[in-house]
């Protein structure tokens, strides 16, 4: 006799891994290594600006050249970017980022032996090709230790090593620069990345939170909508708004920060007659107030997000809004002066910050976890563009403008337009659980789990009649 297998609980199949414990002193134990994995990060890549001024002395280089120098950097840094995404459907966390720590320190290996411009483009452009996956690449390890739901603090933290390696980076780096010479900088980076790499063979190792799995209070949109495993073509997650929008967000983010980190260092020099210390100073309070940004709205924002607020307002919005009013702050700032001035130059260099965590957050949300990886480095490899255009742009602008003053007007006007743009088509399309939803419908047409499992939807269906 034939009878029906009763049917199954919502969101469990036969065979499926039992949700996984949350190891909290571990988690946050790799939370705090890839902080300090991102400090230097970000350490590595303000170097070369907080040291552009005796360097383009010593050198003798022009704007343009300096602007080539800065810009190699990103030459391959997409590329790579987008690469290791893919690749990290199969090879593990701790590898890649081993391996990348690893390279950066021989990336700034050629200009301790030889001086020249070829030593600093090729070492730049190891170090951006190294570096390109680092931000998406430690990001997908952390989700693998954090269920969605807890997910919104480790993600500021993540970031945060950004403005971190801002503030601690910019004096010490210069302590380093003005008292023993700018290879003392980059030394003291090669070390500390070599140092890292070693450290985290030894204890990071890939977290339970992997493509198996999805836990939380409310379940995100993806999570409602991706039974373990499933795939999408990546034609489909990329073209989505979600996903476009949060491309549009990182590309006006990124393009402030590569402002950043080439040229803010050099025009607080030239330009508003600031000494070394004076300079990185100013800079570490600009890194101070994205961190307080990034420790703070993104925490808020997740609380709202578990109380019943959408993605779209607690994610979307927020970052297409500060990513609009640092470019209004950038097209503002040159106009201006006294305190307004570095007001404004600090919205315009730090406000943006909380773009970097929550773009992460929604691309993720309507994205397969077994496609995470892959997606987050196409999301990189194309909102980090700027670092290819802005520096170089900049520098040409400044050698053929009536004055220095006029250049540097110009390229934070124009900077200005672009993020403006990004912003506004950011606030505009991100909407993570529609997006959601268009893409999986027949899941996503239950508005919750126990709705589906009465209804008899596609995730409670019977299993197969059993004899």
């Amino acid at each position: 006799m034939v009878e029906p297998s009763p049917p199954a609980p919502p969101h469990e199949t036969a065979g499926a891994p039992p949700h996984p414990v949350f190891d909290r002193r571990r988690a946050w134990l790799i939370a705090a290594l890839i902080v300090t994995f991102m400090l230097i990060n970000y350490a590595d890549k303000a170097v070369l600006g907080l040291a552009a001024v005796p360097i383009m002395d010593e050198l003798g280089i022009s704007n343009s050249t300096y602007g080539l120098i800065s810009s190699s950097f990103a030459l391959l840094f997409s590329l790579s970017g987008l690469i290791v995404g893919f690749v990290s459907a199969r090879v593990s966390s701790r590898v890649l980022l081993f391996v990348m720590a690893a390279l950066w320190a021989v990336a700034q290996l050629p200009v301790l032996f030889v001086a020249s411009v070829p030593a600093l483009i090729a070492g730049r452009m190891l170090l951006g090709a190294a570096e390109g996956p680092a931000a998406s690449m430690s990001m997908h390890a952390l989700y693998k230790w954090f269920p969605e739901d807890r997910r919104g603090l480790p993600s500021s933290l993540q970031i945060s090593g950004a403005a971190l390696g801002m503030l601690i980076a910019a004096p010490v780096l210069t302590w380093l620069i003005t008292g023993f010479g700018w290879r003392s900088a980059f030394a003291a980076l090669a070390a500390a990345s070599l140092a890292w790499s070693l450290v985290w063979w030894r204890t990071g190792h890939d977290g339970p939170y992997g493509e198996q799995h999805t836990r939380g209070a409310r379940p995100p949109a993806a999570a409602h909508a991706y039974p373990a495993g499933q795939r999408l073509p990546y034609r489909r997650l990329l073209l989505n708004g979600t996903v476009l929008g949060s491309i549009a967000s990182a590309f006006g983010a990124s393009w402030a920060m590569a402002l950043s980190h080439a040229w803010l260092p050099v025009y607080l020099r030239t330009q508003l007659d600031m000494t070394p210390g004076a300079a990185a100073t100013l800079i570490s309070a600009v890194s101070a107030f994205s961190l307080v940004l990034l420790l703070s709205v993104p925490l808020v924002l997740d609380l709202l997000h578990r109380r019943g607020l959408s993605r779209r307002w607690s994610s979307g919005a927020p970052q297409g809004i500060a990513v609009t009013v640092a470019a209004l702050a950038m097209a503002a700032f040159p106009f201006v002066g006294g305190g307004a001035r570095l007001a404004l130059l600090a919205l315009a260099f730090g406000g943006h910050a909380i773009a970097f965590p929550l773009h992460y957050m929604t691309a993720s949300a309507v994205v397969p976890p077994s496609q995470r990886g892959a997606v987050f480095g196409i999301v990189a490899a194309t909102g980090t563009l700027p670092g290819v255009i802005a520096p170089y742009l900049t520098g040409r602008l400044l050698d053929s403008a009536s004055s220095q003053s006029a250049g540097y007007t110009q390229s934070f006007v124009l900077s200005a337009a672009v993020m403006g743009a990004c912003g506004l088509v950011a606030l505009v399309t991100i909407r993570p659980e529609h997006d959601a939803r268009r893409l999986a419908p027949a899941v996503a047409a239950a508005p919750c789990d126990e709705a589906a499992g009465q209804r008899g939807g596609p995730t409670d269906a019977p299993s197969p009649p059993t004899v």
